[in-house]
């Protein structure tokens, strides 16, 4: 009796026993099995591998812009230094933009029945517009002028009107780049909210009235002292003979570059740590 019940225990212990070698063996020991390995090639590798290309490219693009944008100033800065010159009774408009913040001499007298405020715009913290008013030339050709500020106090009803002949030094202008977020002019309502030179000339009386698309920004020579005086009485006061182009290129030429050089040290890591990777799981 007790012999048969140890070779039934003995027998169960066969079959619940595992072989040692089974315990001791892993899954790359074992003959013919292979782990699967990442590729190098994914699209994550390629999108940090092409990010870095594409914005040096931008860098570069912008550098060159900036270099174009230097030389532009330059250009019409030298312009600004030559003699004020007289324009024909007849302009080309073709050549026009060639002349563009070149200093002229105008004489006639003011249209104040078409003149327009160009709203809003601000000078020294003060809010206000810009009055645009058609110069009737003694040739008998019209012109536009922008003859400068005036603050909110005033409209076109109260600023002081010239009656007689006046003299203008200006510089030649073209028309505005109107962004997404400038309303529409309304010539009907006298809303003007950029400087469309095509639709102010139209208002003025168009070709019929002799009126042609040029816009001359009257200059003010005078110290800021004089500038607030006039300011207060509501007389127009002319821009400085400044260039003021825009030149935000080199701030984008270190977006770009420090760009490229982020994505690429990230890049480099991420190519390491899979090189890492895959070391560790080769077999051994």
């Amino acid at each position: 009796m007790l012999l048969s019940l140890f070779r039934r225990s003995l027998s169960c212990r066969k079959r619940l026993c595992i072989p040692q070698q089974i315990i001791r063996s892993n899954s790359t020991d074992t003959p013919g099995y292979n782990p699967k390995r990442e590729p190098w090639l994914t699209p994550t590798m390629v999108l940090l591998g092409f990010v870095p290309i594409f914005t040096l490219g931008l860098g570069t693009w912008q550098l060159q812009r900036l270099q174009w944008k230097v030389a532009l100033i330059d250009e019409l800065e030298e312009k600004l230094q030559l003699q004020a010159i007289a324009l024909p009774k007849r302009i080309n408009l073709q050549v026009l933009p060639e002349f563009v913040f070149r200093k002229v001499y105008l004489k006639g007298k003011w249209d104040h029945a078409h003149s327009m405020l160009v709203r809003p715009r601000t000078r020294e913290g003060i809010h206000g517009a810009n009055v645009l008013t058609p110069l009737l030339r003694e040739d008998g050709t019209t012109l536009l002028v922008d003859r400068g500020f005036i603050s909110k106090d005033f409209d076109l009803s109260s600023i002081p009107q010239e009656t007689g002949t006046v003299e203008v030094l200006g510089m030649l202008r073209t028309s505005e780049k109107r962004n997404t977020f400038t309303p529409d002019n309304h010539p009907e309502q006298g809303d003007w909210y950029w400087k469309d030179i095509d639709a102010m000339a139209e208002f003025a009386g168009g070709e019929q009235a002799n009126v042609q698309p040029v816009l001359v920004e009257q200059i003010f020579e005078g110290h800021e002292g004089e500038a607030s005086a006039r300011i207060g009485k509501g007389i127009p006061v002319g821009r400085a003979a400044s260039v003021d182009l825009r030149n935000s290129h080199l701030s984008y030429v270190i977006t770009w570059y420090s760009l490229s050089v982020f994505t690429a040290v990230m890049f480099v890591r991420v190519m390491m740590n899979k090189k890492k990777t895959r070391g560790r799981q080769m077999p051994r």
